[in-house]
C-alpha cells in the first residue's frame, strides 16, 4: 500500500482528496493536517510514502514544512508533492529547491492525482503537464553564476550527458530515443547520477544540472 498524508487548511479539499485516494486498492490516506506544523509532526509519526502539501497554510507554510521534512535524515523516503492553486505560482520555484518532488494544481483531474501519487513513489519528478519547461526556464532565469562543477567529476561521460537531458526536461523515454538506448538503460543512468550526487529525486537533479552549469539558460529549444 502507498501511504499518503494530506496537508491542507481547507477541510473540503482534504475530504475530496481522501475519498478519491482511499477508493484506490493500492493507496491509503494515513493522516491529515490543517497546517504546516501539524504536517511535519504527522509525517514524523506516520512515515507516509507521499505527503501532499498545500503551499499556503497557517502556523507554518508548506515551503518551510517541506524543507523540515526533506532535510530530516530520519525521513529520507518521504516524498513531498506541493499543492497549488495556479500552475505558475510564485512559490513553485522555491518548492523544488526546498526538496519537493514536484507539484500539482488543486483542480487537477482525479485520475491525474492518482497517477501522480503512484509516479512520485516510483521515483519520478512530478510536474503538472505543460509546466516542466516553464519551470526550468524560470529556474534558469533566476540562477546566478553556476557553482563549481566538482561534484560532476563523479559522473561518467554518459551520466553527465543523461543528466543534461534531464535538465532540459526530457523524460526517460525521450532520453532513450535521443541516445538510441532502451528506456530502462536511460532510467539506470538517471538513477546512478542521482545516487552519486545525493539527489533525492529527479526534480533535484534538474536543479543540480543548472547550479553546476551543466545546463545553461537558452538550452530549452
Amino acid at each position: 500500500m502507498i501511504r499518503v498524508l494530506l496537508a491542507d487548511d481547507q477541510l473540503l479539499v482534504r475530504a475530496g482528496f481522501k475519498v478519491l485516494l482511499d477508493a484506490q486498492p493500492d493507496i491509503e490516506v494515513v493522516a491529515e493536517a490543517g497546517d504546516g506544523e501539524q504536517a511535519v509532526a504527522a509525517v514524523r509519526a506516520h512515515r507516509p510514502d507521499v505527503a501532499l502539501m498545500d503551499i499556503r497554510m497557517p502556523v507554518l507554510d508548506g515551503l518551510v514544512a517541506t524543507r523540515r521534512i526533506t532535510e530530516d535524515p530520519q525521513l529520507p523516503e518521504v516524498k513531498v508533492v506541493m499543492l497549488t492553486t495556479f500552475e505558475l505560482d510564485e512559490y513553485v520555484f522555491e518548492a523544488i529547491r526546498s526538496g519537493a518532488s514536484g507539484f500539482l494544481v488543486k483542480d487537477t483531474e482525479p485520475e491525474e492525482l492518482v497517477r501522480a501519487v503512484r509516479a512520485v513513489v516510483a521515483g519520478d519528478a512530478l510536474l503538472s503537464p505543460g509546466v516542466t519547461r516553464r519551470l526550468i526556464a524560470e529556474f534558469a532565469a533566476r540562477s546566478k553564476e553556476p557553482a563549481a562543477a566538482d561534484a560532476l567529476s563523479r559522473l561518467t561521460d554518459r551520466e553527465r550527458e543523461v543528466m543534461a537531458l534531464v535538465g532540459i526536461g526530457l523524460t526517460n523515454e525521450e532520453i532513450a530515443r535521443r541516445l538510441v538506448v532502451s528506456p530502462l538503460t536511460a532510467k539506470t543512468h538517471v538513477s546512478r547520477a542521482m545516487i552519486k550526487l545525493g539527489a533525492r529525486d529527479r526534480a533535484q537533479l534538474v536543479v543540480l544540472a543548472y547550479e553546476s552549469g551543466l545546463v545553461r539558460p537558452g538550452w530549452l529549444g
